[in-house]
């Protein structure tokens, strides 16, 4: 599907090394446009977006836009940005990510996936039913889908499947034909300033739903409960493991290695359905529910029960989601995405779950200073279901603010409220030596953040040497 007007036009993504701003660039030449981009470091997105022969610049420069005739800018951006300045100085339009995706998806069938964690699974595991089904959608991700490695692709169908970036309010602007909002949560209020206004904007988000498409909302979710109340159509329905729920998870068994439930759906105008042991690769209550999510959605539009069934047995992952890495000493070592309180918590619920009897080391690393700031009351409770929590320095994401309190009050916070064992640490070196004098027996160690605690994990098997 090529854009015939494409040709005069060339877009430069500004941080175009964020996963989601790398995935809409390389959509965007794939449809036909001229694309390029610029960050202020190289990584693994960019070189993705490189082998799709996109132009990077590295650093941001005015120079690098003298061409462009139109700018789109990830929620990072800083109003100061040199390319951003520039282009206002020369009249060239700005628009932000979502924005911009909006255009691009606007002739599809959109399935948008919304909410404050679980975004990323929930969109893969959707994906992943549709390939089974024979329906070839194009994919607009968060995350590295290991089914094709990497986080978008065009398809040839006329769906497309996109994980929403609530972060500046523009995902309110993306035309759905299906919607889901898997929980609400305190992110982001460095934009939308308070709870009821971030609940304000998925309102306005689940009302965009035409009424040919629905929304499917999780019952599990108290601000999810809270904005289902003021929703004014009822074009919406649920799921969890609430008994009110539309698609109600009933039945749950987790292993080392998967889960199985069922779940009973329950429609108006339509009798009671059962559908029994589902299976998934996954652990953790809060991928059952992902897992729901996807096969609400897939029911509804009308894939046979038996192709959802096994689009999600056959789930290949997505990386930076519980992916083990390496074992050391017969001890496994976990990379995770995990970077707020919420994610932390249902995470080590679920390792605790399946791991019973282990012991549970975390490696954390915090991401950014304001998340910290505005949330350290629920980060100091987070790790209940570990043992011992090895706390790295802040990762800032380019945020140069004051804590407003020290660092050691942070830890002590952690260890008083839940109840752990707990290690600082200043960089790399010290987190090797660690893991050389302390890891061995019944352990399981999981690295979990934002930053480059990834990186960190992955370098250990050398390190450890």
């Amino acid at each position: 599907m090529k854009i015939k007007l494409a040709k005069s036009e060339l877009i430069h993504f500004v941080g175009i090394g964020g996963i989601g701003m790398s995935g809409l660039a390389i959509i965007m030449k794939e449809l036909g446009f001229k694309v390029q981009g610029s960050d202020i470091s190289t990584n693994k997105n960019i070189e993705r977006v490189k082998q799709k022969k996109i132009k990077i610049f590295i650093g941001h420069k005015k120079q690098n836009i003298k061409k462009s005739t139109i700018l789109v800018i990830s929620s990072a951006i800083k109003k100061n940005n040199p390319e951003v300045l520039f282009a206002k100085k020369r009249k060239i339009p700005i628009y932000k990510r979502g924005e911009m995706l909006a255009n691009v998806v606007s002739l599809m069938k959109n399935v948008v996936v919304a909410g404050s964690h679980g975004k990323t699974t929930t969109t893969s595991l959707i994906s992943n039913i549709f390939a089974h089904a024979k329906i070839d959608p194009t994919v607009i991700n968060g995350g590295v889908l290991n089914s094709f490695s990497g986080s978008a692709k065009l398809g040839k169908s006329e769906w497309c499947i996109l994980e929403s970036d609530e972060s500046d309010g523009s995902f309110t602007k993306i035309p759905s034909t299906y919607s889901i909002v898997t929980n609400i949560d305190k992110e982001h209020l460095d934009y939308y300033k308070s709870l009821k206004f971030l609940k304000d904007n998925f309102i306005k988000f689940i009302e965009k739903t035409p009424s040919f498409g629905k929304s499917f909302i999780c019952l599990d979710d108290k601000n999810n409960k809270d904005v289902i109340k003021k929703i004014s159509n009822l074009n919406y329905n649920t799921y969890g493991t609430n008994k009110l729920s539309n698609f109600k998870i009933l039945n749950i068994l987790q292993k080392e290695n998967y889960s199985k439930f069922d779940i009973k759906i329950t429609l108006p105008g339509s009798k009671e359905n059962l559908i029994k042991n589902i299976k998934i690769p996954l652990i953790g209550l809060h991928n059952i529910r992902n897992s729901t999510a996807a096969l609400s959605v897939a029911f509804s539009i009308g894939i046979p029960v038996k192709i959802i069934k096994k689009g999600l047995e056959k789930f290949s992952g997505v990386q930076r989601r519980f992916t083990k890495i390496f074992s050391f000493k017969n001890v496994p070592f976990f990379d995770d995405y995990a970077h707020h309180p919420t994610e932390i918590t249902e995470v080590l619920n679920g390792v605790r779950e399946v791991y019973k009897n282990k012991e549970v080391v975390c490696i954390f690393q915090p991401h950014r200073i304001s998340r910290i700031k505005n949330l350290h009351k629920e980060f100091s409770k987070s790790f209940k279901k570990a043992d011992t929590v090895i706390l790295c320095p802040v990762f800032k994401a380019g945020e140069n603010i004051k804590l407003g309190f020290s660092y050691n009050y942070f830890a002590r916070k952690i260890i008083k409220n839940s109840d752990v064992k707990l290690i600082t640490i200043k960089n790399s070196l010290d987190l090797t030596k660690y893991v050389k004098q302390n890891i061995y027996g019944n352990k399981i160690v999981i690295g979990m953040g934002a930053g480059s605690i990834s990186n960190w994990i992955r370098e250990l098997p050398n390190n450890i040497k």
